[in-house]
């Protein structure tokens, strides 16, 4: 199983997003993500969030509020456990991202972004502030979601 992280960069009710658009055979290409990626061997989700983000944006983060986790299940790619931040508390300046164009979108207009459509789930539970969450998501070889599982969690990352 994969384990990775995805941090939402928010600032003045926008949220920092990223269009994959950069690399031809991408799992996410064409559609709008977080910040993140894969942990590193003895890297806690936290430190690998922080790294991320950094490697990603230029920011650094200074403090982020655990939301949840996701997991991922598909027919055709290897399972994906994702812990999922958000931080307003973020220093320095943003740089272009070798993986996509970065874009701070308004917070009413972040679901009408080209998402993976159980992105829209926890996007919408953090726009609620229902955290912390646990959500099982499927996906199916066409990458539609074909079924949701949502519990709240009481667990801290």
């Amino acid at each position: 199983m994969i384990k990775s992280t995805v941090c939402y960069l928010i600032r003045d009710g926008k949220w920092l997003m990223l269009l994959r658009n950069k690399k031809q055979h991408d799992l996410n290409y064409g559609k709008w993500i977080g910040i993140g990626g894969k942990l590193k061997k003895e890297e806690t989700p936290y430190e690998c969030m922080v790294r991320e983000v950094t490697e990603e944006t230029g920011y650094l983060v200074q403090s982020a509020q655990y939301c949840g986790v996701i997991h991922f299940h598909y027919n055709h790619h290897e399972d994906e456990e994702i812990y999922v931040y958000q931080s307003n508390d973020y220093v320095g300046t943003l740089q272009e991202c070798n993986e996509g164009t970065l874009a701070y979108i308004s917070q009413n207009e972040v679901l009408d972004l080209e998402l993976w459509e159980g992105d829209r789930i926890f996007l919408e539970k953090m726009f609620r502030n229902e955290i912390p969450f646990s959500i099982r998501l499927y996906y199916d070889e066409n990458e539609t979601l074909i079924k949701s599982e949502v519990k709240e969690a009481n667990t801290n990352e």
